[in-house]
């Protein structure tokens, strides 16, 4: 079965966020509002071109609405890109009932839709960010149950994925049984056993902004949680190019354990991407880049 795209379980429109900003925020209530768009988890809106309003659209949501409140106010000083922070934290009201944020509007283009123009800088800027961001996490940080953890606790699963996803025929025409076994054999390196660290745990060409060629903030902390550095390090397979990800890894400077788990994450987000094609163009093409850059590897 397709990933396909989660449905909303409630009804978003103007009306109802106009009703919150006058509920709580009336100084924004008669603001200009542009609906920007509707993803797996959030309805975002444009408020008075500055904001961003983000507003969960499934109950699951809530809590990555949260743990974003919570954690990127601590982390945004010490990382080297932008990211949103909110800077007013809605509560349920006006009949929505979960938590929701207003953020700084962050001009640019999906990295997706736009690559950078120099990977080499483009892989210097994300080795910063990594960097930064990577540092042990507190005990307390939110827990996510498919980002972080170790490679063993996915196998089955991912090994099915891919099996599911060759049945239907997305996936470009590549052997679902060669997939498995190179999955199989990527997933197999030692698990980490370093400190929990702070991962941004969707960190994808459509998280990252850029801006006259050159990327310019990170976005969407939903699925923020602590763990396994190479969770976030699949980036370099999904945005890089062989000579740039090379350049990433030295920056980085991981153990080779790490980075063949970051391969495998490669692999198993390609086949998510893939696997949503139906429904989102996009992913589909950055699970197709993905694919193809694990496969070169």
């Amino acid at each position: 079965m397709s990933l396909g795209h989660p449905p909303a379980e409630i009804a978003i429109d103007e009306v109802l966020v106009r009703g919150l900003l006058a509920e709580q925020f009336p100084e924004h209530a008669s603001g200009s509002l542009e609906l920007v768009g509707e993803g797996w988890d959030n309805v975002i809106y444009r408020l008075d071109r500055q904001f961003s309003i983000r507003l969960p659209r499934r109950e699951v949501a809530a809590q990555l609405i949260r743990n974003e409140q919570r954690c990127l106010t601590l982390l945004a000083p010490r990382l080297p890109l932008p990211v949103p922070v909110p800077i007013h934290a809605g509560r349920p009201g006006a009949g929505y009932p979960w938590p929701w944020s207003i953020c700084q509007w962050f001009d640019g283009e999906r990295a997706s839709a736009s690559p950078p123009a120099d990977l080499h800088e483009a892989a210097e800027t994300l080795a910063a960010f990594v960097n930064a961001l990577h540092v042990p996490a507190p005990d307390d940080a939110p827990v996510n149950a498919v980002r972080g953890g170790p490679q063993s606790d996915r196998i089955e699963r991912i090994t099915k994925r891919i099996v599911d996803v060759g049945a239907a025929g997305r996936l470009l025409g590549h052997d679902a049984a060669g997939l498995v076994v190179r999955y199989r054999a990527l997933a197999s390196a030692p698990e980490w056993l370093g400190p929990a660290v702070w991962l941004h745990g969707d960190l994808h060409a459509s998280n990252l902004l850029t801006r006259n060629g050159r990327l310019s903030a990170v976005i969407d902390f939903g699925d923020i949680t602590s763990g396994d550095p190479a969770t976030d390090l699949a980036v370099a397979w999904i945005v890089l190019d062989e000579p740039a990800r090379g350049h990433f890894r030295r920056l980085v400077d991981r153990d080779e354990a790490t980075w063949t788990r970051a391969q495998a994450w490669a692999l198993s987000f390609a086949v998510f991407y893939l696997d949503s094609a139906g429904t989102d163009s996009v992913m589909g093409l950055m699970g197709e880049r993905t694919l193809a850059q694990v496969l070169a590897s």
